[in-house]
């Protein structure tokens, strides 16, 4: 259950005389998450766990611990295993999360409690965060910079060969603890699914071996090692949509979690058969959209944004919206890679939603440029849009962009790079750690959260 089993024995309020000092910028954070409010939805998450999570059951660890300790971990980029650990060694942060004298949660029940935190609840918590920073003066909401960046997911490069081995390695191992399960209900056995993994590994090497060389001998090599491949990953197909049927029948939980694992990886494997076949053996063109490029992340999209040193990205796109004080007001996750320009009317809307009017300024940089967009803001109320267009742009156009506030908005906009820059190098937003769209939508929303968080006790501080 979720009530609080802590006694919260404070050792610094039992002892007379005795006191720990914070660094500023903690000790404003720490005032800032006193807030009730602040994790009153979350606590709504929490209770969603069992029926009778708030009823009954033995005591859990309070949210307020919980939530502190997710702030904390991704405040310093600190796997859930090393928050375990700096905590518990740390009286500061003891003090700071509320744990005081008692058991530090560990780290399974850490990342127990923080899947069961819904997107759309730290959707809310950021809005709730940037309210607080209205409150505090941090920001008042009058100039709007927005741009897109891309974060990784945690993937290996993507290939045809890696992601048919990745399939034969994924059934094979789900195949060989069906059978263990079934004991002989399946046509073929452990060793089987051995000779079928080094078969698939040695075509594998091969492919590798081939692609160092050039000639119609190497090309010949490939396609053969390539059928290879698909055949052993057809052949474990077919045994796994077999096995799958025999463990729906029994009732063990093993065996019904061991058919929706196959359920699962079984159409994945063949879209990447299918893809295989068509660009490699029949020279077909595949689009971005219509690959699949990780079994285990298939949320992941194949992103070119031009830059220098990272033609292709392998990721989400995430688009941000940043108010005067540095404060990020809202993120988005995107699908596939949509215009840049589309997003313009989204942020606008938020941002009257949070602040109640429009900014005096938006910019930001000239894949955002659109006439139907530029006339939005204006008729949004915006005073200021300082938005280059893209192109060929008539002597009119070059002189409005040359107007001195023009200039000065563009040149803000500027700045908004080194806080996408901050966000990935201190806050995790350059690769995602966390599984599947959900984990995505977790990793950028406790990054943002704690940046924000960190930025306002930053000027509360000084």
């Amino acid at each position: 259950m979720l009530r609080e089993r802590y006694r919260r024995r404070n050792l610094f309020e039992e002892i007379e005389g005795i006191s720990l000092g914070m660094e500023p910028v903690l000790t404003a954070l720490d005032k800032l998450l006193e807030d009730d409010r602040v994790f009153r939805a979350v606590k709504g998450d929490l209770g969603r766990r069992y029926p009778k999570t708030l009823v009954t059951g033995r005591g859990s660890t309070p949210v307020e611990v919980i939530l502190r300790m997710l702030v904390v971990k991704h405040l310093y980029g600190w796997s859930y295993e090393q928050t375990e650990q700096w905590v518990n060694d740390s009286l500061v942060l003891r003090q700071f999360c509320r744990v005081y004298l008692e058991r530090v949660p560990d780290d399974t029940t850490l990342i127990r409690w923080a899947n069961l935190i819904q997107p759309q609840t730290l959707q809310g918590l950021l809005d709730h965060v940037v309210s607080l920073a209205q409150q505090l003066k941090v920001t008042k909401g009058r100039k709007l910079r927005i741009d897109g960046t891309v974060v990784e997911t945690n993937i290996h490069h993507p290939t045809d060969s890696t992601l048919l081995q990745d399939g034969v390695r994924v059934l094979g191992r789900l195949l060989g603890r069906a059978g263990s399960v079934l004991r002989g209900a399946l046509p073929h056995g452990k060793a089987w699914l051995r000779q079928q993994s080094q078969v698939a590994r040695d075509a594998w090497l091969s492919i590798v071996h081939a692609a160092a060389r050039r000639g119609e001998e190497a090309t010949a090599a490939m396609q053969s090692a390539y059928q290879t491949l698909l055949d052993v990953s057809q052949q474990l197909v077919m045994q796994a949509q077999q096995a799958s049927l025999v463990l729906r029948q029994r009732t063990t939980a093993a065996a019904q979690r061991l058919a929706d694992q196959l359920s699962d990886i079984v159409p994945k494997v063949q879209q990447v058969m299918r893809q295989t076949t068509r660009r490699v053996l029949d020279g077909e063109s595949v689009s971005a959209r219509d690959k699949l490029v990780s079994l285990f992340e298939p949320h992941t999209a194949i992103i070119r944004k031009g830059k220098f040193g990272k033609d292709v990205e392998f990721g989400r796109v995430v688009w941000l919206d940043e108010v005067d004080g540095g404060i990020v007001s809202r993120y988005a996750i995107l699908s596939g890679n949509p215009p840049d320009a589309d997003q313009l009317r989204p942020s606008l809307d938020h941002h009257g939603q949070v602040f109640s009017r429009p900014p005096n300024l938006l910019t930001a940089d000239r894949k955002v440029f659109s006439p139907s967009g530029e006339a939005y803001a204006t008729q949004q109320g915006v005073k200021y849009v300082a938005i280059p267009k893209a192109g060929a742009c008539s002597p009119a156009r070059q002189m409005h962009e040359q107007l001195p506030w023009f200039r000065s908005g563009r040149n803000w906009r500027a700045g908004l790079e080194s806080r996408i820059s901050l966000l990935k190098r201190r806050f995790g937003l350059r690769r995602c750690l966390y599984h599947g769209d959900d984990g995505m939508q977790r990793w950028v929303g406790w990054g943002v959260i704690a940046y924000d968080l960190w930025a306002i006790a930053r000027q509360v501080a000084a």
